[in-house]
């Protein structure tokens, strides 16, 4: 028997009280692929953000939530939410800044914006009607969901002191970091978080960048490289993003449309907390446990970074009339933002 005859008897054998009220009610069910392999953090946001849009809809809107390589493979989810394969991608948009480099302003720039001044860029500096503009463009509605807040510097098998120790060096790294190591003569690779620890072990990768200490934990990085480096001046405020196709964007009402919003600007919230408590424990227990040696990037280091990716982030935004746009709005709040984080953040006394 063909499928769509089963699902033709199937239909017919349902009571019509029953099936209406359904459809009364406006009941849908989405489908949301996602870049994150199983696991605690940014596949547990996803997850919850989807609940959390159930729970305030009544039931009404219920998003299905698929991981890394299970509706589609890593690095693939921006086209297959495009392609109509599914409703809605989450995702670092700076993996897909072969569609617009302009992408990276959302996910993170080098030395840019931290982690509260990127939400208020967005959210009341102008930033969300550059983000609409730039994704309308690949047919895509841009909500910010997530954030793993400031990042690490990264994981490396040797120590690394100057410029010269970055010549060959074989990194795993995403984003505009990748650029400027690039630059360095570093040998940048993208992979899947899956093969990250077997291709530093096996000495296909010489160091890496996953996320902070949580997640670097819970994939095994401490016991696969022993030099631990910071600040993260990559990615100062790391955010996530979730991308619904137009159509089922327009297809909301606008009361629904609001429903998304405001779960996602909570989800990034409260992401963000997760993500602060337990960075602090894991990085605790790293310490603790005294086999990874975490080091503060040199100062020769952090001038050489800052100096390239000065060069790096103006040429961006030097691409077209939409992303000088973005590039001056992000530039502007940052100078006016960054001065009152230098206060706010350093308001908390030292203990005597």
């Amino acid at each position: 028997m063909r499928r769509r005859d089963v699902l033709t008897g199937v239909a017919a054998s349902v009571p019509l009280s029953l099936a209406l009220p359904a459809i009364a009610r406006g009941n849908r069910r989405l489908t949301m692929v996602t870049d994150w392999p199983e696991g605690p953090g940014m596949l547990a946001s996803a997850r919850r953000l989807a609940a959390t849009i159930a729970s305030l809809s009544e039931g009404r809107l219920e998003i299905e939530v698929s991981g890394s390589g299970v509706v589609v493979r890593p690095f693939e989810t921006f086209d297959a939410v495009r392609a109509g394969l599914a409703d809605m991608f989450h995702t670092h948009i700076g993996y897909y800044e072969k569609k617009s480099p302009a992408f990276h302003f959302y996910s993170g720039v080098p030395f840019g914006l931290t982690t509260g001044e990127l939400f208020a860029w967005v959210h009341s500096g102008g930033g969300q009607a550059l983000y609409d503009e730039l994704s309308a463009g690949f047919g895509i509605k841009p909500l910010l969901c997530c954030s793993p807040g400031a990042q690490m510097g990264g994981w490396f098998i040797r120590s690394v002191t100057k410029k010269e120790d970055f010549r060959g060096l074989r990194y795993r790294m995403a984003g505009l970091g990748a650029k400027i190591y690039r630059r360095l003569d570093a040998t940048v690779v993208l992979l899947p978080a899956a093969e990250i620890v077997p291709s530093l072990r096996s000495g296909a990768i010489d160091a890496c960048k996953w996320v902070g200490p949580w997640l670097d934990m819970e994939i095994g990085l401490h016991e696969a490289a022993s030099h631990y480096y910071h600040p993260g001046w990559h990615e100062p405020g790391a955010a996530l993003t979730l991308g619904i196709r137009s159509d089922v964007w327009e297809s909301l009402s606008p009361a629904d449309r609001g429903l998304f919003e405001t779960a996602c600007a909570a989800e990034f919230a409260l992401s963000l907390a997760e993500f602060s408590r337990n960075n602090a424990i894991a990085l605790e227990r790293m310490r603790g446990e005294g086999v990874v040696t975490i080091t503060r990037f040199s100062d020769e280091l952090l001038e050489a970074f800052a100096g390239i990716a000065s060069e790096v982030v103006a040429e961006i935004g030097s691409l077209d009339d939409l992303s000088k746009r973005i590039f001056d709005s992000h530039e502007g709040f940052q100078q006016v933002a960054r001065e009152w984080t230098r206060i706010s953040d350093g308001a908390r006394p030292c203990a005597p």
